[in-house]
Order: C-alpha cells, then structure tokens, then sequence
C-alpha cells in the first residue's frame, strides 16, 4: 500500500463526509434538494457551476487533446461560452422565480404552455445526460486506476464512486455537490498549478524552450491547419459550444439556484477566470507530447499522469489524482440529481398529472439509485460507441436553443408546434449525421475547405430554426402563450 493510495482514499472519505453534512439545518423539501432553496451566492454559483463544466475532460481530454492536436486544443477555449449565459441565464432565473420552476422542461413548458414540449424536453435532456453520466465514471476509473498505481481495480473503483454519489445526492441533493465542488476546486487548482508549472520547468529548462523544441521537432505543431482542424472549424465550434453549453439540464437547472439574478451575472463575469488553469493544462500536454511519446488513441489521454507518476512522488501523485477523481464525481451528482428530477416531474407527473406533491418528492429521490445502477450497467457494458454518443447528445441539448432564445422576445414568433417539430427534426437529423459519419466535407465535397472544415451541428441547428420558424407561421393562431407572453414579458 502506497501514500498516493492513501491519499486518494481519504479524499473520498471527506468527499463523502462533506456531501452529507451539507443538509444539515436544511428542510429537505422538492425546492431546497433540487435548487438549494434558490439561495447561492456568487461564491458557490462559482464553484457551484465550474465543477458542472470543469469534469474529467481537464484531467484526460484536454490534456490528451494537446498532446494530439497541438495549436488545435486550444478549442477549449470559448471564451464566447461565458458571454452567452451572462445574457440568457438572469431572465432564465428572474422567471422560474417567479412562477417556482425547478427543471429545464418546467421553462419550456411554462414558457409554450404546452405540458407535451415540456416532456419532449424531458426526453432529450434524459437521453443526453445518461451517457454524459457514462463518460465521467470511465474516466473515474482511469483516473482511481493509474494514480493508485493499480491498488484500486477499475470495477472497484466506479463502484465505490457511485455509492459515495447516490448516498449524499440522496441525502443531500445539490447542497453536496455545491460543498464537495468546493474541495474538488482547491484540489485541482494545486495539482494543475504544480504540474503546469514545474513540468515544462523540470524538463525544457522553461516555458519558451519548451515551444522552441517543439517547433523544431515538431513542425507545424503549433499551428492551425490550412484544413482539417483550421481556423474555420474552431470558430463554428466555438459558437456551438457556446450556445449548447447551458442547454444541458443538469446546467441549466444549476442556475436556478441562484439567489439572485445579478449573482448569475456576476458569476458568469468572473468563471472565465477558470479558463487559465486550462493554460497550464495545454502547457502539460504539450510537454508529454516530446516526454512520452508516441501514445496512440485513448492511452494519449494518459499523459498527464504519465507525467505526473514519472516526475512526483506518489504522495502529490495521490493528489493528482483526487482533484481527478472529484472532478469525475461532481458533475456525476449533478447530472444523476437533474436526470431524476426530470424522470419525476417532467415525465413520470406528466404520465400520472393527480401524483401528490408529497409522493413525487419521494420518487425523485427513488429515482437517484435508479439512474446510477442504469449509468453503472452503460459502464460496465456500453462497448465503445458512448463518445459518439456524448458527441451526438451534445448536439441533442443544442437544439433546444432556438426556441429557448425566441422565448426572451415580447412577442415570441415561435408557437408551440414549431418549437416541437424543430427540436424533433434536429434531433433526428444530428442522430443521422453522428450515426452515418456524415461531415460537411463529405456533404459538400466541392465546397471550398472553410466551409468544408465547418462544424457538423451547424447544419441540424440551422435546419431546426428554419423548420421551427416556418411551421409556426402556419400555426401561430393557436399559440396561445402569444398573448400570455404580452403581459408577462421575459426582459434582459
């Protein structure tokens, strides 16, 4: 038994300490377990949403990505991903307020005034996040599995993980995420600090010397390409980052628990401020693309802690591999916390509408172990094809954009069969595109290479729009949230 053993099984012994001790002195009714009672301030909607967006993708994609790509990583950084929910997520807020909405399909449905959009809604948002859950608990186990240097199998670990989650997301609901993510951001900011810093230091001697070999060494490495991963593809990703970031439930139902529209704001202000540890995450994988080279597919989302076992001792490796470990398992409770709350409210009360408040509020919670064991079984037997699936259910959350957008406007133009028939088209047409490896190059092969090199989900988010857009003119007579909407405005 090693320190970095010992280590990584402490944290997630305080983890699951902290994750039960956040209910105390919280009445743990449907509000409080699902938005914390709409009370967060600006520190822990902070922390409270990095650790929804700051996963195991740090520890092992974005790292990985670096080492692969090169200059092309730095796709990671949407800084346009923080300027649209400073814009959307307040009058997001001000109006579930006002009308006590706990979820994402609670807007819509309120929003169209149609309970059929509200569960369409639902649907996606459930069949997205399952394999979002799926994705973290793989990257649990590679992270437990390597910085305890094997001690920890992987079916052991995502089984212990996934006990420690439902327990406290049980107990607790989003107040142990929010507390846990606090432990998860001290954690991950010494680890990635250390190992940006000292790693190019340790090996090249300093920053510049590390890109001067690699420009040497590497030719082209630290530039975008004339096609393929061009300027052109960064940008179109960009922008669908940015709109479908806060289209994910678990994301979006996050928010509400603000207790104030302008800490939204504030928040949405500063989180870019996360952004640079993401430097220092490029600056690692850049060094382990000369220091361990030639990881082939996914063993290259190993090099951090290749790295990190070779450079440390296995105390700070522990460490490491902590902040990885949380950063797997918070936004694994917030997710499973979402997906039950939609499995109840949104899809199982709109089946059974005479289903007492009471009653509900239980289920949602027999719902948690639920969705784990149905995340578990993905895990274990999913095969290979899930991040196609996370790629395609990204794109899923997308779609509900459009409609989430025109619902801002004081007369909105989309009624509520166009808002349904243009998600229904879209998600169709991103499950035939992901499923079929369509691109634009291989739909547009003559196309010049800035179109071609063009993001996929432009075409499906463009078609929903104009879908959505042209069946609500033939239906806007019976839109009747048209004139609700007149008296009841959702201003910015």
């Amino acid at each position: 038994m090693n320190s970095s053993f010992i280590i990584i099984i402490g944290i997630l012994l305080f983890a699951f300490y902290l994750g039960i001790r956040a209910r105390k002195g919280q009445q743990m009714n449907m509000e409080q377990w699902a938005v914390g009672g709409r009370s967060f301030g600006t520190l822990m909607m902070f922390v409270l949403m990095a650790g929804e967006m700051f996963s195991t993708f740090v520890f092992l994609g974005a790292s990985g990505a670096a080492y692969r790509f090169g200059a092309p990583a730095i796709y990671i950084f949407c800084a346009v991903t923080y300027i649209v929910p400073f814009w959307i997520l307040p009058p997001i807020w001000r109006y579930a307020k006002k009308h006590n909405l706990l979820t994402q399909s609670d807007f819509f449905a309120k929003k169209y005034d149609s309970k059929s959009l509200g569960l369409l809604v639902a649907v996606i948002g459930v069949i997205s996040m399952i394999p979002y859950i799926v994705i973290q608990l793989r990257g649990f186990q590679i992270i437990v599995t390597e910085a305890s240097y094997g001690l920890i199998s992987p079916t052991l670990a995502v089984w212990i993980g996934m006990i420690v989650v439902t327990t406290f997301v049980y107990i607790s609901g989003i107040h142990g995420s929010a507390w846990n993510s606090i432990l998860k951001d001290i954690l991950m900011l010494v680890a990635i600090l250390v190992l940006g810093i000292y790693l190019p230091f340790h090996y090249y001697g300093g920053l510049q010397p590390m890109f001067e070999t690699l420009d040497t060494t590497k030719p082209g490495f630290l530039l975008f390409a004339d096609e393929g991963l061009s300027i052109s593809w960064y940008v179109s990703l960009c922008i669908i980052v940015a709109l479908g970031q806060y289209m994910w439930p678990h994301v979006f139902g996050a928010s509400l628990s603000s207790h104030s529209s302008k800490a939204l704001r504030r928040n949405a202000a500063i989180i870019p401020l996360y952004q640079i540890l993401l430097v220092f995450i490029i600056f690692i994988g850049f060094t382990a693309a000369l220091q361990v080279p030639n990881l082939q597919g996914a063993d290259s989302d190993l090099a951090l802690f290749k790295l990190a076992k070779e450079a440390f001792p296995p105390w700070f490796v522990g460490v490491v591999g902590g902040a990885g470990m949380l950063a797997a398992l918070i936004p694994c409770s917030l997710l499973i916390l979402s997906t039950s709350t939609l499995l109840a409210n949104n899809i199982f009360k709109v089946i059974k509408p005479d289903t007492p408040n009471e009653k509900l509020s239980k289920l949602t919670r027999i719902f948690v172990p639920v969705v784990s064991l149905i995340a578990l079984y993905f895990t274990f037997f999913g095969g290979n094809t899930l991040l196609a699936l996370l790629t395609m259910a990204y794109s899923f959350v997308l779609q509900l954009f459009p409609p989430l957008i025109f619902s801002f406007l004081k007369k909105n133009p989309v009624s509520k069969a166009g808002a349904s028939v243009g998600m229904i088209v879209g998600v169709t047409l991103v499950a035939y595109l992901t499923l079929t490896g369509a691109t634009m190059a291989t739909i547009f092969p003559t196309a010049p290479s800035y179109i071609k090199d063009l993001d996929i989900g432009i075409i499906s988010f463009t078609i929903n729009t104009i879908i959505m857009l042209t069946v609500s003119v033939f239906t806007k007579r019976n839109n009747v949230v048209i004139q609700k909407e007149k008296a009841d405005p959702v201003n910015f």
